[in-house]
């Protein structure tokens, strides 16, 4: 285990968040090339309205593929803990279930996907002139739906004892496949938006095989071992509810998004392909945000696990720290930049497109030190086993979604989506720092034992 692994509970906290984040870092900006090689191949081959069919099925794919996501890195952040606290019997029975349980979700969430699809686009008022390509690029997607949530609990595994850098590797070859793919099946095979689909199921398949051909060769303590599962109540219920406390956090977030994406739909085709444009940007300038965050929770977990309060104390100062830093950075560089930033990635001329996507990009981008904040403690109270409080926030920007299709879009058209998300972040960064301030309360006396 000692050449796949790294222990976070000893050395410069500052140093093992930023070795274990990097690789991080690098996988997501490669995972969001998937995204953006989709994006600005379609908007260049096949124009506005292929894009904007892609756009519309972005919330309700983040919905499905979010929620297992959160459930399989839930497992992790138990294994995670274990393996801190050195409890390998524990940690064994963990993984075990976690394959077990990732199995279940995966059945359910496709045949539940196919099930609702068209109902759902058609409450989400896709326009009749996109629907078909939006079902078709979901339907497509989801019925694979296994395989990514096969790659997701394999890197989460890895990452919660401290391997970020394998599962990166994997995903650079997975990335330029996909690109490969992609202009293949679209300019060359003409199969338009599914081309893209095909395109991404294929390569996140590969990505998820070399993930497992590693576990077995090198680290098998981390593949399904049927001597290892036990019935352990406690362990289970662990093992559930943290998994459930991460998944509902992220359903509950993409919910409101769809919800979103619906009022972002009655605006017609042209502001849904500003919106696809603008959240895309959005989220190449997040992306670091969210490595932070996921970086804190494995680190959180590991050290809570072994009982170092004040390790978890500083190594979150540290996260938040960064991520002001990188958030400075983004503020300047999107601003400037935006405009040319959305035609490179939409191909698109139309001046109307362009001012509405900026206007969504400069109040969203500026709110990134409030979204620093709620990120960074939202993660780490997870890692500490905190699993309420994160759940209650996000009920809380569910209901403010609501309230921005409700009264803010009617009343400020398109304003109103673009200030919906700061909003959101103000008030749900004020519910978890609450939360942190009681959790370090409680921990006072462990805190003195450990300084």
């Amino acid at each position: 285990m000692k050449n796949i692994s790294t222990n976070m509970t000893e050395g410069n906290i500052l140093k093992n968040l930023i070795f274990f984040a990097i690789p991080i870092l690098i996988g997501n900006i490669f995972q969001q090339l998937y995204n953006v090689a989709d994006t600005a191949i379609i908007g260049n081959i096949l124009g506005d309205d292929a894009l904007a069919a892609v756009g519309a099925a972005a919330p309700v794919y983040g919905l499905l593929i979010g929620f297992a996501g959160g459930l399989t890195n839930g497992f992790a952040v138990v294994i995670a803990r274990y393996f801190g606290a050195d409890k390998k019997r524990e940690m064994a029975n963990c993984i075990s279930l976690t394959y077990l349980l990732s199995a279940v979700i995966a059945v359910v969430l496709t045949a539940g996907s196919v099930t609702i699809l068209h109902p759902l686009m058609k409450f989400l008022k896709t326009p009749n002139e996109i629907i078909t390509d939006t079902e078709n690029y979901i339907r497509i997607i989801m019925l694979f739906s296994a395989i990514t949530i096969a790659y997701n609990m394999l890197a989460a595994m890895m990452r919660a004892v401290g391997n970020s850098k394998t599962p990166l590797y994997f995903l650079v070859v997975s990335t330029f496949i996909n690109i490969g793919l992609d202009v293949l099946f679209i300019q060359g095979f003409h199969l338009g938006v599914a081309g893209a689909a095909y395109a991404t199921v294929i390569s996140q398949g590969i990505s998820a095989l070399l993930c497992l051909l590693y576990i077995l060769k090198k680290c098998d303590f981390l593949f399904f071992q049927k001597s290892n599962l036990r019935w352990d109540p406690s362990l289970l219920s662990d093992l559930t509810s943290t998994g459930l406390s991460m998944g509902l956090m992220y359903a509950i977030v993409s919910v409101g998004s769809v919800i979103l994406q619906g009022a972002v739909n009655s605006f017609g085709t042209n502001t849904i392909t500003a919106h696809i444009a603008a959240r895309k940007i959005d989220d190449i300038f997040m992306l670091p945000l969210g490595t932070l965050s996921v970086a804190a929770s494995t680190f959180t977990s590991q050290n809570y696990g072994a009982g170092k309060i004040n390790r978890v104390k500083q190594g979150i100062r540290y996260s938040i720290m960064i991520s002001m830093l990188w958030s400075a950075f983004s503020v300047l560089i999107a601003t400037l930049l935006r405009k040319p930033l959305i035609h490179a990635l939409t191909g698109t001329t139309d001046e109307g497109i362009i001012a509405t996507a900026s206007q969504y990009i400069i109040w969203n981008i500026s709110f990134f030190f409030v979204l620093s904040i709620l990120l960074i403690l939202r993660s780490s109270l997870q890692g500490v086993g905190r699993k309420l409080v994160p759940i209650s926030g996000s009920i809380a920007e569910f209901l403010l979604k609501i309230f921005a299709v409700a009264v803010l879009a009617p009343n400020l058209g398109y304003f109103g989506i673009c200030i919906s998300e700061p909003i959101i972040w103000v008030v749900c960064a004020a519910i978890v720092v609450v939360d942190y301030l009681v959790f370090i309360r409680k921990t006072k006396t462990m805190l003195k034992a450990n300084d």
